[in-house]
């Protein structure tokens, strides 16, 4: 091609678009890490996996009450991996629980949860879910791979 053509060429391109010139490669919203999350202990393949990622201390563990939170859901199997995209750096934690019945929350009896559940950092429980300083992670801007242990009490 010679260089009077490729100079037409980028020229009709900037006419035609000229947010090529402006657009940021990668807008805010999409860039970020990704959290992959493995799980394992699962007690069986029923139902699903229900996960959810927060930077609010405050929505920990039940960050559903945090809009800005990510929730994913993915079906019970053996060694399920659960991946958050496109999250900023900042300090996170990780709740999920085995949802074996499929109904959207984790079941407990008198208090005490009989379905199994897990957080980042296996952070342990103690007479409650644990504080959001004891399952955080931080997220620098580069992947990150998370492994959860499900436990079961009942």
């Amino acid at each position: 091609m010679m260089a009077r053509d490729l100079t037409h060429v980028v020229a009709v391109s900037i006419v035609l678009c000229p947010c090529a010139l402006l657009a940021d490669p990668l807008p805010d919203a999409m860039a970020g890490a990704a959290v992959t999350v493995e799980v394992s202990g699962l007690r069986n393949t029923k139902g699903l996996i229900r996960a959810c990622l927060t930077a609010k201390p405050a929505t920990f563990p039940e960050c559903e009450k945090d809009p800005k939170s990510q929730r994913l859901t993915v079906p019970a199997r053996n060694g399920p991996v659960l991946v958050f995209r496109h999250v900023a750096p900042g300090n996170y934690a990780v709740s999920l629980f085995h949802d074996q019945n499929g109904n959207g929350k984790l079941d407990k009896t008198l208090g005490i949860p009989n379905e199994g559940y897990g957080f980042s950092r296996d952070a342990p429980v103690h007479f409650g879910p644990p504080t959001f300083d004891a399952a955080k992670v931080m997220v620098a801007g580069a992947d990150l791979v998370l492994k959860i242990k499900v436990r079961y009490i009942l």
